[in-house]
């Protein structure tokens, strides 16, 4: 499996994510950027989780069909042809940090597919980590942290 990378230019690697991307703030998807997907890339995939939630991992935002040329995710944006599904507030979209105590890491995870995935928007990490089995060319992954301000 290649590797590839996924930026933000709101926070960087291991750092904290500004407020204005959390429960907290604005509660829009921070801003990302994606260098050198593999090639035969054909769709990308993204998924947003918590692995330091007390009730297990928490699913904040899950996204596929991600047009192979994106190289831009803008702030509170979806690109053109993407689909949202289901994150672990039963809704569909982006739910940001919203950490119950403590530091929390997030972790945004993208996959570079040699397919693009039909699914509906119900679908859930789950789900959309099943359906792309045997169909990931390369993974990148960019984690920051929050607390909430107290």
């Amino acid at each position: 499996m290649e590797s590839f990378r996924i930026t933000s230019s709101a926070f960087s690697e291991g750092s904290p994510i500004p407020a204005r991307y959390a429960a907290d703030g604005e509660d829009i998807s921070p801003p990302l950027e994606i260098h050198d997907p593999p090639a035969g890339t054909r769709s990308l995939a993204l998924v947003m989780d918590d692995p330091d939630a007390p009730v297990g991992t928490w699913i904040h935002w899950v996204v596929w069909r991600i047009p192979a040329q994106t190289r831009e995710i803008r702030a509170g944006e979806v690109p053109a042809g993407a689909v949202e599904g289901r994150n672990s507030w039963g809704r569909t979209g982006y739910g940001g940090p919203a950490p119950p105590s403590g530091t929390h890491r997030y972790f945004f995870k993208l996959y570079a597919l040699d397919a693009s995935m039909e699914l509906p928007p119900t679908t859930d990490k789950a789900a959309l980590l099943k359906a792309i089995a045997g169909h990931v060319l390369g993974r990148a992954q960019l984690m920051g942290t929050y607390s909430r301000g107290r």
